[in-house]
């Protein structure tokens, strides 16, 4: 689902210093009224609503959700509740989220539930008095806590944001929800970036407070870092990655070429190293990180946003979104293939499939980095690995004609006294005086 909410920060906290939580509760459960009652719009001049929460009010009565509804639908009853969270990769992280979570829960009067993509909730633990008195919400196993089934909530919320989010108390769109508050943040998969889960502190109206929002986030990272461990230990398998969509083109090319099922795309330099570094980042970067991985020097935020604007309007909808900036889907890059065919030790095919430097005129930090790092992994290889014919197919290349290490690999590799080993001897030596 994308939402068109502009983000000025990467979360989205309940209230700011110096705002009385008491005072805001009031005025955003007028304007719930208001709201429901057909009157000023949600977030006109002078509302006290976020305009996180207006947005997502308009979601959930757009989609149907009855704001007097006392409890979702249950989505997992048992046993597949069972069954399923038996095989969720949240499953295997659940010890982290307790220790950082759940065991300080209970003695401060919290509930902590931890969701799947749909924001199901697979387990809600925490304060029993508390989980008693959830039930009678629906804020159990199994329920559908999604905005299209619960409403403005922070696990359907977040996940629909694809950002860490808290709501308070009247915020929430269901009435019989508003004497709770909540913080959520997403779980995404360390590898792909594909949203797993959520992780969610739910009680009363400390939850919404800043260090609630703090702890759910180190939390959720925390997840993701055992993930991680789980995979290199090879105690989890790797998820099985998509089939890309979408071909880029860099290797020899100042101009990338850009194939995708609906069309192709010669992009201007700029838009090229865009591209490829959301390709490099599939989790997607910030304005800010996008824009210091293309300027040794900070880019104004707003200068990415205009470029990525630009190339939205190109390449259509449906490649693009943000919050943050990411590709819709995996993008195969040249640069890519040249490594795997390297590492099988297919020296010949990965030099036939390098025409040339990664966008060789590209002053971007990052880009400058992959395109020096491909280049010295593919001499090494060549160096070490390869017989003389690809070595001389490396220095036949107008760039590499005064590449003194792999003239010299290439009189090695060749046989002792031969005219071209002679030739490439000599040559070395007039490189040398």
């Amino acid at each position: 689902m994308t939402v068109s909410t502009p983000m000025t920060t990467d979360a989205y906290p309940a209230w700011h210093p110096g705002r009385d939580p008491g005072v805001l509760r009031r005025e955003v459960a007028r304007a719930h009224e208001e709201f429901l009652a057909g009157g000023r719009p949600p977030g006109a001049p002078g509302s006290p609503l976020r305009e996180v929460v207006r947005d997502s009010w308009l979601r959930s009565r757009s989609g149907g959700v009855d704001p007097e509804r006392s409890a979702p639908a249950v989505a997992l009853p048992d046993p597949e509740l069972r069954a399923y969270r038996r095989e969720h990769p949240l499953a295997h992280v659940l010890p982290v989220i307790r220790r950082l979570l759940v065991e300080t829960a209970a003695d401060a009067d919290q509930l902590v539930a931890v969701g799947d993509e749909r924001a199901r909730l697979l387990w809600v633990e925490g304060a029993p008095r508390l989980a008693a008195r959830a039930e009678g919400i629906g804020f159990v196993p199994g329920a559908d806590w999604g905005e299209g089934s619960a409403g403005t909530n922070a696990p359907g919320t977040a996940l629909a944001l694809g950002r860490p989010l808290q709501i308070y108390g009247s915020e929430h769109f269901s009435r019989p929800v508003h004497p709770w508050s909540c913080s959520a943040a997403p779980v995404r998969d360390p590898d792909t970036g594909a949203v797993l889960g959520v992780v969610d502190l739910t009680g009363g109206d400390q939850v919404a407070g800043p260090h609630a929002l703090a702890l759910v986030r180190a939390t959720a990272a925390a997840a993701e870092a055992e993930l991680r461990v789980l995979r290199l230990q090879g105690r989890l398998p790797a998820p099985p990655r998509p089939a890309a969509t979408a071909r880029l083109a860099v290797l020899g090319r100042e101009r990338a070429l850009l194939d995708t099922p609906s069309g192709s795309f010669e992009l201007s330099p700029r838009h090229s190293e865009i591209v490829l570094l959301l390709a490099r980042h599939p989790r997607g970067l910030t304005a800010d990180a996008l824009g210091a991985r293309l300027h040794e020097e900070e880019a104004a935020r707003v200068t990415v946003r205009a470029e990525m604007s630009r190339l939205r309007a190109l390449l259509g909808p449906g490649l693009l979104t943000s919050r943050p900036y990411r590709l819709t889907g995996p993008v195969a890059v040249d640069a890519d293939e040249v490594r795997a065919l390297l590492a099988a030790g297919a020296c010949r095919d990965a030099l036939a499939a390098y025409p040339g430097p990664l966008l060789p005129r590209s002053q971007s930090p990052e880009v400058t980095d992959a395109r020096e790092e491909l280049e010295c992994q593919l001499r090494e290889v060549l160096r070490a690995h390869a017989d003389a014919t690809p070595l001389l197919e490396w220095l036949a290349r107008p760039e590499n004609a005064d590449d003194a290490e792999m003239l010299q690999a290439a009189a090695d590799a060749l046989p002792p006294g031969s005219p071209r080993e002679l030739m490439l001897r000599t040559r070395l030596e007039r490189m040398l005086w």
